[in-house]
Formats: C-alpha cells, sequence, structure tokens
C-alpha cells in the first residue's frame, strides 16, 4: 500500500498507527488487568494516559475546529468531533458517571482511520482515471532537414512532418503521409480492437502506435489536440456538479449547525425525562459523533466521480455529473440517421438518365459539382466516377443547406440535390422505385437523371435500439434529412419507435423542440448526432450525445457526452452506467441517513440508549460503508 499513498497519507497513516497501538495497550492495562483501579487518583491517571493517544491521532482535528471557529466558519464535522471527544473527556468531572476518555479517544482515533479510508478510496477513484487517461505523448520525432529532432509537442507547428515508431504514441492529431502499420485506439475510445492506418488516413493524437512506422503531416497544435481536449473535459467534469450533489453541499451546511443545536437541547431537555446530567451530556455528545454528514458528502461525489470514470474507461466523456444525472433519467432518444445509425459510407448502386441522357455524363456532371465537397454522398459520387475530374472546369459552386449543390461545370450551370432543391428551382423531375437516397441532376435547367445511393445500417444499430428499450427507455426517433421512404425503411429494420424525414437542420430543432414539450415532467430527451452537422441538435436537446468524435472539435464542443467510437451501442451502455451510477449515490444517501437517524433517536431523551461505540459505528462505520459501495461505480456494466 506504501506505493499507492501519498507522502502526506502515509505520515497520516504511520500516527495513527502509533496512536492506535498506544490505545491497545492502556485498553489492555484498562480492561484486562484493571491497572488504573490499583493506582492512587487512578481516574486521573488513566484521563492522562488516554490523553495521549487522543492528542496524536487528533491534533490536526482541534486545529481545523479552532481555525473555524476564529475565521467564523465553525459548523462542519471538526467541530462536532471536537465538542463530542472533548466532551466523553470531560465526563470525568461527573462523579456519577462512567468513565468515558477511552470511548472519547477511540472517537477520535477511528474518525480519523475512516478519513484516511476516505482519503485512500478517493486517491484509488482518481488514479484509476488518471491511469486510464494516462494518454498526453511525452515527446514528438519532428523531420527538419533530413534528421529527427525529439520536441515538446507543444512546440511542434502546423504542417510539421512527425514520425512515429512502434510503440511511441501519436503527439498530434495528423494525417498518414507514407507508411502502414495497426494503432491502438483504446485510451479514446475504449475499443480493444487495433486499427489499420495508411497514407491518407487521419490519425488521432494519444494512440499508440503498432507495428510499422508513421510519417505524419499534423494538422492541429497541440493545445486544440484531439488528446488535450479530452484531457481537459475529463479534469473539468467536476465543475458541473449534478443537483443530488449541490443538495448534499447545501444539506451539510445547514445540517451542522442544527445538529449542534438539537444536541444542546438534548442536554438541557434529558434531566426533564428523568435522566442525570451525566446521562444528558453522554446522550448529546453521542448525537454530535453520530450526526457527523461525512458518510453522505464525501460517499455521493465519489460515487458521481466514479461513473464518470466507468464511463471514460468504455470511451464515454461525461462533461460533468450534471449530465450523468440526466442521463440516468432520459426515457426518449432521438437518432441522426447517417453516421449515426449507419455508416455513413455511401455507394452509388443506380444511375438513371432520363430522356435518352448519357449515363456517363449524368455521373460526370454530378462528380464535378461535388469535387470540392467532404459530404459522404459527394465521396460516393466522385469514387464511382471513373474519369478524371478537372478543377479548371468548376465554378461558381454553392452549397445550398439541406438541398444540395450549384455549380458551374464547363461553362453549364448544374444542380446536383434532392426534392427540395429541384422543388426550389422549378425543375420537373421523377421519382425512383429503389430505396436509397436519390440525388438529382440538372443540367442548365433541364432534368437529365437521378443517382441512387444506399448507406450501410452499422452492425451493432439493431442491438442498440433493443438495448435502449430493455434499460427502460420509452421512445427511440430518428431525426433526418434522407428520403421518407429511405428513413421507413432503415427504422423499420432496426426497430425504431418513430420517423421524421426530410428534415432540414432548423426542422430537426422544431422536431426536438415537439419531443421535448412532450416529455413527461422527471423524463430527459437524449439527441445522438456526428457533433458536427447537429451542433444546434445537440445543444437545444436535453443530453446532447456526439458519436464517432475521435478527432472531431465540433462534437466535443457542442456535446455534452462525446462517445469516442462509432458504435452506436455505447449510448446504451453510457445510460446503464448512469443508472447504475443513481442507484448508488441514492443507496448510499437512504443507507447513511437511515442509520444515522436510528441512533440519534435512541440518543433522544427518554430513550437514551445509544452507546458512544454505537455512535462511532455511525459515523465511521457507515462513511466506510458508503465509501466501498461508492467505488462499485468505477466497474464498467456489461
Amino acid at each position: 500500500m506504501k506505493g499507492r499513498l501519498s507522502k502526506k497519507q502515509r505520515k497520516r497513516r504511520n500516527r495513527i498507527v502509533v496512536a492506535l497501538a498506544i490505545f491497545a495497550v492502556l485498553e489492555v492495562a484498562n480492561a484486562g488487568f484493571h491497572a488504573f483501579d490499583r493506582m492512587p487518583n487512578g481516574l486521573w491517571v488513566e484521563f492522562a494516559a488516554f490523553l495521549v493517544p487522543y492528542l496524536v491521532a487528533g491534533y490536526d482535528v482541534l486545529g481545523r475546529a479552532w481555525h473555524g471557529i476564529v475565521h467564523k466558519q465553525p459548523f462542519d464535522e471538526n467541530l462536532l468531533m471536537t465538542i463530542a471527544t472533548i466532551g466523553a473527556f470531560a465526563l470525568v468531572l461527573f462523579p456519577d458517571a462512567e468513565p468515558h476518555m477511552a470511548e472519547g479517544a477511540a472517537v477520535m482515533l477511528f474518525y480519523q482511520v475512516g478519513e484516511l479510508f476516505e482519503s485512500y478510496a478517493v486517491g484509488a477513484t482518481r488514479r484509476s482515471i488518471s491511469d486510464m487517461m494516462d494518454i498526453a505523448p511525452e515527446f514528438a520525432n519532428v523531420e527538419r532537414d533530413g534528421a529527427i529532432e525529439q520536441v515538446d509537442p507543444a512546440e511542434v507547428a502546423v504542417g510539421s512532418i512527425v514520425v512515429v515508431k512502434p510503440g511511441e504514441r501519436v503527439p498530434l492529431d495528423g494525417v498518414v503521409v507514407s507508411g502502414r502499420s495497426e494503432i491502438d485506439t483504446s485510451a479514446l475510445t475504449g475499443e480493444s480492437v487495433p486499427r489499420t492506418v495508411e497514407e491518407g488516413v487521419s490519425v488521432a493524437s494519444g494512440c499508440v502506435n503498432l507495428t510499422g512506422v508513421l510519417t505524419m503531416r499534423t494538422t492541429k497544435p497541440y493545445g486544440e489536440s484531439t488528446v488535450q481536449r479530452i484531457l481537459d473535459l475529463v479534469e473539468n467534469a467536476s465543475e458541473k456538479k449534478a443537483r443530488t450533489e449541490n443538495f448534499i453541499t447545501r444539506f451539510a451546511r445547514y445540517y451542522t449547525p442544527v445538529v449542534v443545536g438539537l444536541a444542546a437541547a438534548i442536554m438541557v431537555l434529558s434531566p426533564a425525562f428523568g435522566a442525570s446530567w451525566s446521562q444528558s451530556v453522554q446522550g448529546a455528545l453521542v448525537f454530535l459523533v453520530v450526526s457527523c454528514p461525512c458518510a453522505l458528502v464525501i460517499s455521493v461525489p465519489l460515487s458521481f466521480f466514479g461513473g464518470i470514470g466507468a464511463a471514460s474507461r468504455a470511451g464515454i466523456m461525461v462533461k460533468g455529473s450534471s449530465y450523468l444525472e440526466a442521463l440516468a433519467s432520459t426515457d426518449t432518444v432521438a437518432f441522426d440517421k447517417t453516421g449515426t445509425l449507419t455508416n455513413g459510407t455511401f455507394n452509388v448502386v443506380a444511375v438513371h438518365p432520363h430522356a435518352g441522357a448519357d449515363p456517363d455524363l449524368l455521373l460526370s456532371y454530378a462528380a464535378h459539382a461535388e469535387a470540392f465537397s467532404n459530404h459522404p454522398i459527394a465521396l460516393s459520387v466522385r469514387a464511382s466516377y471513373s474519369g478524371e475530374i478537372d478543377q479548371a472546369k468548376i465554378d461558381e459552386v454553392e452549397e445550398r443547406g439541406g438541398e444540395g449543390i450549384f455549380a458551374r461545370v464547363d461553362d453549364h450551370a448544374v444542380l446536383v440535390g434532392n426534392d427540395k432543391l429541384m422543388l426550389a428551382e422549378h425543375i420537373d423531375f421523377h421519382d425512383c422505385t429503389l430505396v436509397g437516397t436519390i440525388l438529382h441532376v440538372a443540367l442548365d435547367g433541364a432534368y437529365i437523371g437521378h443517382i441512387v445511393i444506399a448507406d450501410v445500417v452499422k452492425d451493432d444499430a439493431a442491438e442498440t435500439v433493443r438495448a435502449l428499450h430493455a434499460a427502460g427507455v420509452r421512445k427511440a426517433v430518428m431525426l433526418t434529412g434522407d428520403r421518407q421512404e429511405v428513413a421507413v425503411a432503415v427504422a423499420e429494420k432496426l426497430g425504431i419507435d418513430e420517423v421524421r424525414a426530410q428534415l432540414l437542420p432548423q426542422d430537426k430543432v422544431a422536431c426536438v423542440e415537439e419531443l421535448l414539450a412532450a416529455e413527461p415532467e422527471r423524463g430527459k430527451l437524449a439527441f445522438v448526432g456526428d457533433g458536427i452537422n447537429d451542433a444546434p441538435v445537440l445543444m437545444r436537446a436535453d443530453i446532447g450525445v456526439a458519436m464517432g468524435a475521435m478527432g472531431s472539435d465540433a462534437a466535443i464542443e457542442a456535446a455534452d457526452i462525446v462517445l469516442m467510437d462509432d458504435k452506436p451501442s455505447n449510448i446504451a451502455r453510457a445510460i446503464r452506467i448512469a443508472r447504475k451510477t443513481m442507484r448508488i449515490v441514492w443507496q448510499n444517501i437512504v443507507f447513511a441517513l437511515g442509520v444515522k437517524i436510528a441512533i440519534m433517536v435512541l440518543a433522544l431523551p427518554g430513550i437514551g440508549i445509544a452507546t458512544m461505540w454505537l455512535a462511532v459505528f455511525g459515523d465511521v462505520g457507515v462513511a466506510c460503508i458508503a465509501i466501498l459501495n461508492a467505488m462499485r461505480c468505477l466497474r464498467v456494466p456489461d
């Protein structure tokens, strides 16, 4: 355990061990041999003896309590422990009271043991996350004047050539210019299967090169790289607290002065119920010890932190515990289609010329018009065209959002797009019986035919919808700009409950508004999209989830939760993690409050059967059990 404790923790542990050893010797001498009873003024000798382990273990608690009083912020667990333990020693002044010096020392000792355990648990949780997120590259091999120079990644300019050797971590985002290798993306995506990269493929920083040497051209500075954005995201996650966390923080702030007042009332009122002054003081002390809110103040944030850590290990980046809490209440999930439920890798499956037009000419004009677009549909059109694209022929390119593209090709006005583009330009067109995305083409205002493009549904898309329904999600909705028949065909294949098709970006926002208005009071709506075209919808939904966002700046900026790979099934896993975390949070709240209230009741006037040892369990024992339960959040559910 030495290597896993900080220097401060080891020093504290050693002090507690010394205090426990002294306490054990004194307890054996007192309880086993009645040594103090045989001494002159044995009671005061016992008082002085037990004061030694008490001060060795608890001098820092006494110091913090005094600091709080001096700075007018006294009401915390340090004050509760100070009053309770000093009060236990002060019972020596009541002749009819049983000596409680041993209990006073024990309360302080076990409180410190509990605090050390809490510190270790929080440290273990943080280490689990930091080890898992240990993706920051230490250096970059930059090629300068034919030589390789090892420099800090932060010093590498955009456009530089870097060499990544087998076993090294990719230092910056870039594009492979030469070489072929397998890369391990598990630190970013949670996916254990290596990915093959070669010339022309984009690679995100933080991945580990496994086999061959890669030469890359950097595309972003280190401060804007994928690895730095993820590290910033994880580090800042604690700032956005869940409502439950904020409630516990406010609760502890008001709770402590209330219980101090109630303890004083117990001490004053107990004699009216027939208790002696010593019994009254003991009842008040028991009440103070058990009322310490450590179990809640530590275990609730620890649960959320563990849940965020578990999600991170699965390649799911959660920007704060507030979003984890909201995700647990999600009962409607809306999906974009292309790139989310489907691969987004389109293929031309048919070319249908109109009125005797040449099919090769039709495809040529479409490929030239789409020459400068990075949209998957444009890429598929260009890939299917066997000729060379002469960019000198292309002029006046204009993208029309949600409709298509206009370009002047070889002095001809070319329109390539969907039904809405043809209608907007008053061009007669005809529909197609094939299921797929239909790309209409018009030349100089005349319709010359259409191209049919099909997308492939992702392997785990159907399982995603089934898993969401099994997790209690009431409705799965698809929002897409694609044609109605294409959207319906995909939805039927996947088991989607509701489909809304042929939507422009602003239409998707309006649909989300409608869905939000129909949500029950405690229900939440999550939207899952690619994080680039769907940024407005991601920001409007209760929870915006970006899919396949490794290396996507827009995804990390716009979404509340980022799925680093292309698997939609991870949204179901994210919901399971969120719900498990919230179950554990409420288990700890109910358990801690239940035990503490029960012991407090037993300490009330007229009952007074709670002992100081029971109070120790109500504080330290409950805190340790709650912390162990909270650490279960670190485990990723299947």
